[in-house]
């Protein structure tokens, strides 16, 4: 297959997690007719409700500033599929992708012809079994891995016992995860195993209780990133400066690159991970831990696009934890007057999500994310619609989301910003439509994403 027969062979696996179907067997049954390339190299496995995607990128910044030859691979991609993995900071070239999936393909269809397994994969079960087996052939010497729903039954969750970290944990997906805190952590927990280091965020009690009960099963110690620390300063757009405390007791002053108060939980994770792949013998200087953290890109959180006027901020919150995390930067940073562009998943929790976020805009503008699982925009309007008479002013609800964005723009000056939030497929749109508007002419992504 070339790249774009690839692309056609992907979208016709289904819907990645509508057409999904958990479970273990058929990745790893795909994999041992690969020849196991997940064994090739050790990997260091995320699992967590918000959060994971930003550590996972600022654990690989460490690692590859101290020198070593990483695999990161996360999901779900904002605008090429290729951005899913990646070697060295480098994404995958779209020759090698396809190179990769002819083979992938070829070994799954053999598979299912001999009756070996009962369905082809998965879009994420075959996009991950592509990951391993690039990472191979690439001859890294860690992976990091970002687990795309829960845990247990995640295809990235049959790497043997290496390192484990779970950021934090909150309400998301419970038409699959279940409907409680404690549920949910039940299925993320998975990715703990014997053998294993963990390295575990500040958590509710409920899922702290659900994580200690894994680690002890496991007979493994827990090490808690959840310290308190001294925080040095802070910039204008959103990016903080800590002390972090070092194992060996020395302080370290760090900048971190990504937006917004609670990244400093996520860098605690990451910067917690890196010093117990120190003590595991890898050579990890503290200067790769300031630089990692200070340097790491990660699009679609908090990313400022500009300088513009207005100021265009982009955030793939996509869950009522997320939403608070995008209210918080914008009551601290925001600018006014400010236009907020919602569109979300028709699976989420929408009302909650639009309470968290709408009273603090100056317009709201309603848009249907290009997405077979997208919550239309007669699903969004009736979903906010209590939230209308306590605004004092009306939502508009426009599609595409080209349009949406047009109107954004008409209507707020150029002292005002515009937040576009509530998913990362919306991110991902906004981003095409900015390329083909030529509107990304005028425009640069800030430093730090």
């Amino acid at each position: 297959m070339n790249y774009q027969e690839t692309l056609a062979y992907l979208d016709r696996l289904g819907h990645e997690l509508l057409r999904a179907r958990f479970g273990l067997e058929k990745i790893r049954r795909l994999l041992a007719e690969l020849g196991d390339p997940h064994t090739a190299y050790p990997s260091i496995i995320i699992a967590g409700t918000n959060g994971k995607g930003s550590t996972a990128a600022m654990l690989e910044a460490i690692l590859r500033q101290a020198g070593m030859r990483t695999g990161l691979y996360t999901s779900p991609h904002l605008v090429r599929v290729e951005e899913r993995i990646q070697v060295g900071g480098q994404e995958i070239a779209p020759e090698e992708l396809a190179a990769l999936a002819t083979r992938v393909r070829d070994v799954a269809e053999s598979l299912l012809h001999r009756g070996e397994i009962e369905a082809r994969p998965t879009y994420f079960e075959f996009l991950t079994a592509l990951g391993f087996e690039y990472f191979r052939e690439q001859k890294i010497e860690i992976a990091i891995l970002e687990v795309g729903l829960g845990g247990r039954l995640d295809a990235t969750n049959v790497v043997p016992p290496f390192l484990s970290l779970i950021t934090s944990i909150d309400i998301d997906h419970e038409q699959y995860l279940g409907s409680t805190i404690a549920s949910i952590a039940r299925e993320k927990a998975m990715v703990i195993k014997p053998g294993a280091r963990a390295v575990l965020a500040r958590q509710h009690s409920e899922a702290r209780e659900v994580l200690l009960a894994r680690c002890r099963e496991c007979g493994v110690r827990p090490i808690w990133a959840d310290e308190e620390v001294e925080i040095a300063g802070g910039e204008p757009d959103g990016r903080f400066s800590i002390v972090y405390r070092m194992a060996s007791g020395e302080s370290l002053n760090v900048r971190l690159g990504l937006r917004g108060r609670h990244q400093i939980e996520n860098a605690l994770v990451a910067l917690r991970a890196a010093e117990v792949l120190r003590e595991m013998g890898y050579a990890i200087p503290a200067s790769a831990l300031r630089q990692g953290i200070e340097r790491v890109a990660w699009p679609g959180r908090l990313e400022i696009i500009g300088p513009s006027s207005p100021r265009l901020v982009l955030d793939g919150a996509h869950n009522t934890a997320g939403a608070r995390v995008v209210r918080a930067y914008l009551e601290e940073f925001g600018r006014r007057p400010l236009t907020l562009v919602f569109g979300t998943m028709r699976d989420k929790r929408i009302a909650e999500m639009a309470a968290e976020l709408f009273p603090l805009a100056d317009a709201v503008i309603l848009t249907r994310v290009p997405d077979e699982r997208a919550a239309s925009l007669e699903q969004l309007l009736e979903q906010t619609a209590a939230l209308r008479q306590p605004l004092g002013r009306p939502i508009e609800a426009i599609e595409p989301v080209g349009a949406a964005l047009d109107r954004a723009w008409e209507r707020t000056p150029s002292s005002g910003m515009i937040c576009v939030t509530g998913s990362l497929y919306l991110v991902g749109e906004v981003k095409r439509w900015l390329a083909r508007s030529g509107r990304e002419a005028g425009l640069s992504a800030s430093e730090g994403g």
